[in-house]
């Protein structure tokens, strides 16, 4: 009972309310965001659409969720988390309802583009809201069961969306359009604002110069943290966009890409909260090296894959992999920022998944249709590369951080 408790306290203890209802309108939220999931197959089985038009349909969605990320971030930092919290919920809500009811491909269109603005809004704000209220030994913790909220979400989304779809199109719009509802009064009823306004430390400020998201995009120390994050991202991509055609080659069924993607799900869910206790005594830049170089190793493993058991063996490393990188990624993401631009560093980091999710199927396709088994050495590769420029990046990143707390304990002192 001891051992429970301790590893409790561990996970999750020492976490304020704020984070908790934060983390409850997450969870929410991703639980019923579901109907993005069947978009494709409601435009082609519903309303009639072409493939090639619904995937159109569906990569105007990634295209607002593109601005939707710099946007969010740039209103949590001027308006404040919880105001950017609410109105992007509050949009995301009515736009779902809208499309419960749109039967015109254009008017679907336009409504799919605002849907991805809105859906993409809240993440800068919610990571943001973290960092101010969690204090920052307890950070890594806090994005850790963030992560493992979001796949949890993400698993029980998927498994409502296919009863739905199976009884209404409709009823998975509005559902998911009730259920956004539903964390915006959570966030509405118990979510204060967070941000607390005061100068920015950064190079602008000290020349007087009005920091802004520009900050962020000629940050360098910064960048080449996002540049790793990316190539991270193209490998996480592989599953939901090239390993489909993969095993598909090797003569399996949808059934076993199935099997796949539920393992990997299933060990995030079972063994996320354990990941703190497990990577705390060690650096971030070694966890993140270590954590990509199994991701690489998962991945590479499939150039020899040809049955479902080698499959869900490199499975279980990458997943291994993705769970022991997602709190210190974050963390970093969170260290390297300048309190007054926290939302803008997060809007710029959270633009590496839809860019990757452009460059992982469009150049892994052609590798593998090129290459054949031989595009899992190159994907393994990335990975490595990756991995070694966390080694390198690690010890400036650091010294960066520490500049940054140095040169902020003058302010808070001022405050008190």
């Amino acid at each position: 009972m001891r051992g429970l408790r301790r590893w409790w306290d561990d996970t999750a203890g020492g976490l304020p309310a704020t984070f908790w209802y934060l983390w409850s309108g997450l969870l929410i939220n991703r639980a019923g965001a579901f109907a993005l999931l069947f978009l494709s197959l409601y435009l082609t089985a519903a309303r009639g659409a072409s493939p090639s038009l619904a995937g159109l349909v569906v990569g105007a969605y990634g295209i607002g969720g593109a601005v939707g990320t710099l946007l969010g971030g740039v209103l949590a930092d001027r308006w404040g988390r919880r105001a950017t919290l609410l109105a992007a919920h509050l949009a995301a809500a009515g736009l779902m309802a809208a499309l419960a009811f749109s039967r015109h491909l254009a008017v679907i269109a336009v409504l799919a583009t605002l849907v991805g603005v809105a859906h993409s809004m809240p993440s800068p704000a919610f990571v943001a809201a973290i960092v101010d209220v969690v204090p920052e030994a307890r950070r890594s913790r806090a994005f850790n069961l963030q992560f493992w909220a979001f796949n949890l979400g993400m698993a029980v989304a998927s498994l409502l969306a296919g009863v739905l779809a199976e009884a209404s199109f409709r009823a998975l719009f509005l559902v998911d359009a009730g259920a956004t509802l539903a964390a915006a009064v959570v966030i509405a009823l118990k979510v204060p604002e967070t941000l607390r306004h005061r100068p920015a430390v950064t190079p602008e400020a000290v020349v007087g110069r009005r920091p802004g998201l520009h900050t962020a995009l000629t940050d360098r120390t910064f960048l080449t943290f996002v540049a790793l994050t990316f190539l991270l991202a193209v490998l996480t991509m592989q599953t939901s966009t090239i390993m489909p055609l993969a095993m598909r080659a090797d003569g399996l069924r949808p059934s076993a890409y199935g099997l796949v993607v539920a393992l990997g799900g299933a060990l995030i869910v079972a063994g996320q909260l354990f990941v703190p206790r497990l990577i705390e005594p060690y650096r971030r830049s070694t966890v993140l090296a270590v954590s990509t170089g199994l991701m690489a190793l998962g991945f590479g493993t499939l150039t020899v894959a040809d049955g479902l058991p080698v499959y869900l063996g490199a499975a279980v490393v990458w997943t291994a992999g993705q769970m022991l990188a997602a709190p210190p990624n974050a963390q970093i993401n969170a260290d390297l920022a300048p309190p007054e631009l926290r939302a803008r560093y997060q809007s710029v980091f959270y633009l590496t998944f839809p860019a990757a999710s452009f460059v992982a199927p469009a150049l892994g396709g052609l590798s593998l249709e090129r290459l054949g088994d031989r595009h899992w050495l190159v994907v393994g590769g990335l990975g490595l590369l990756a991995a070694a420029g966390h080694v390198i990046a690690g010890p400036p990143r650091e010294r960066r951080v520490a500049a940054l707390r140095a040169a902020s304990r003058p302010v808070a002192t001022i405050r008190r």
